[in-house]
């Protein structure tokens, strides 16, 4: 994957003037490739019109990119219709929205949606929202001490009152690769819809929403390699018909009185006001990138790299590795917490902070903290951890200055 680097001009950035940039937070988001931005730019300069409004010639250009990029993303996730594919601002808002419209429609007091401890806050506080509202209540699956789902738990959470599944199918912490499969015919067998949190899985690995046979599925544009603000929800037809719209004003609208308001077609009833006809245009530029790579590539790329993370990183004295140890079970991202030595418990580990500030100042960058899952934070018994994660464009020199660097501030404490 080295030749693809010249795609990404940022990684030949000099941080603080001295150390060449290691980019690892890759979770968080990925680096831009010169071809979407250079597409973006290329549509602001000569093709920027508010879509689906217009006759006039700009419009109508600007109305064919846009759908374009939706039939891109259809074909990227294997949906079955352009109608099933909802564009939003990201992952959180398509979580959203699918908690407050399947709530509206399907959830009254008590009933209830199964979590993971390893979900991320969008796909725990979205829910505690409509729990504020509606009275429902929140199941949890719990983890394995290694990082994997409970799933003899899981299975024994459905009852008569289970309305929806909502969960990771990568965690963002432990690079858990969630049984989705599984999680999802076990639910059907209860008669019970599924919402897949696609965030972490998206960019690293081939998806298709059909075969898995999810009924709503979400990711974001700046994880795939794409702009930010930008997002899909996926949703089977079934269920998006019977869902009352997220938000009113134009676009999802087919008539409007004072009286009386009709909705617009799908995907356009959950598409209120002017979208981000730019951005989809980006999205659909990233998307094609992975695909002209091939995704099956770039998941075998980010496995290797990610076994041989972990093989250099538990080379350093007192490191402490969170997630499942089989690579089959565990992707792209590597979360871990160094022991300093001869401390007492309450001071175990360098402070997740103190490791990424250092290594910060070697060029190499990390996400520090609860990445969002303070919840999971809480089962693994620690405030917080240093995230490394992957890329395509990473490589194995990237993960042996991270272990150098490791190695490099330890022997400050």
């Amino acid at each position: 994957m080295k030749e693809l680097r010249d795609d990404f001009p940022i990684l030949r950035k000099i941080i603080y003037k001295k150390y060449p940039l290691v980019y690892l937070d890759n979770a968080a988001t990925t680096q831009k490739p010169r071809q979407v931005v250079e597409a973006m730019s290329d549509e602001y300069y000569n093709v920027n019109a508010n879509v689906h409004r217009g006759v006039h010639f700009l419009s109508q250009q600007a109305t064919e990119l846009h759908e374009s990029s939706r039939e891109t993303v259809r074909r990227f996730l294997g949906a079955r219709s352009t109608a099933e594919i909802v564009f939003t601002r990201g992952t959180t808002e398509s979580i959203n929205l699918v908690a407050s419209c399947f709530g509206q429609a399907f959830m009254r007091e008590g009933d209830e949606v199964i979590l993971s401890e390893m979900e991320h806050h969008s796909n725990i506080v979205s829910w505690q929202l409509l729990q504020a509202r509606q009275g429902i209540r929140l199941r949890v699956v719990p983890i394995m001490d290694d990082g994997r789902l409970r799933m003899d738990e899981y299975e024994r959470l459905f009852n008569e009152r289970t309305r929806i599944v909502s969960i990771a199918h990568v965690s963002n912490v432990l690079g858990t690769v969630n049984p989705v499969r599984d999680i999802i015919e076990i639910a059907h067998a209860h008669g019970v819809p599924v919402l897949v949190d696609g965030a972490q899985s998206t960019p690293h690995m081939p998806v298709d929403v059909q075969e898995l046979d999810c009924d709503f599925f979400a990711f974001s544009g700046h994880k795939t390699y794409g702009p930010t603000g930008i997002g899909v929800l996926y949703g089977k037809e079934e269920w998006l018909e019977r869902m009352p719209p997220y938000m009113g004003g134009g676009e999802m609208i087919k008539t409007v009185s004072f009286e009386r308001t009709t909705f617009n077609d799908l995907p356009y009833k959950f598409e209120a006001g002017t979208p981000d006809y730019v951005a989809s245009t980006g999205l659909a530029r990233a998307l094609d990138y992975l695909a002209a790579i091939g995704m099956e590539r770039i998941e075998a790329h980010e496995r290797d790299l990610t076994a041989y993370a972990m093989r250099r990183l538990e080379e350093t004295e007192g490191m402490c590795i969170f997630g499942p140890r089989d690579v089959g079970e565990h992707d792209a991202v590597v979360s871990f917490l160094v022991s300093r030595p001869g401390a007492g418990r309450e001071n175990a580990f360098i402070h997740h902070l103190d490791m990424g500030t250092l290594l910060d100042r070697l060029g190499i960058a990390i996400r520090t903290g609860h990445h969002c899952a303070e919840p999971l934070m809480r089962r693994l018994g620690v405030e917080g951890t240093c995230r490394a994660s992957f890329a395509l464009y990473n490589t194995r020199e990237d993960v042996d200055a991270l272990a150098e660097g490791i190695e490099r501030v330890c022997r400050m404490f």
